[in-house]
């Protein structure tokens, strides 16, 4: 196998690995976060917490750890997932 080959593949691997992770996550009935923000924040876990797939709450701790790290587009979008499940829990 060449080097490319086996990095493509590599990384074919991770991207399935995390996007089963997330659709775990997302499927959670504890911490569900919205298509949009697996969408928005998808490349930042990559980015940010590689090392922790395909670990759920290890992804989400390390993504929480990365706030200030996380681009403008998944931070906004996971808050606001956030806060509305924080609203069905108190009702």
């Amino acid at each position: 196998m060449t080097a490319s080959f086996t990095s493509t593949l590599r990384q074919a691997g991770l991207v399935l690995a995390f996007a089963v992770s997330f659709s775990t996550l997302s499927s959670s009935s504890s911490f569900a976060f919205s298509a949009e923000a697996q969408q928005m924040c998808t490349g930042d876990a990559f980015r940010l917490c590689s090392s922790e797939i395909p670990n759920i709450p290890r992804i989400t701790a390390c993504m929480y750890k990365h706030r200030a790290d996380l681009s403008t587009g998944c931070r906004t979008v996971m808050d606001r997932d956030l806060a509305q499940q924080a609203k069905v829990a108190t009702k």
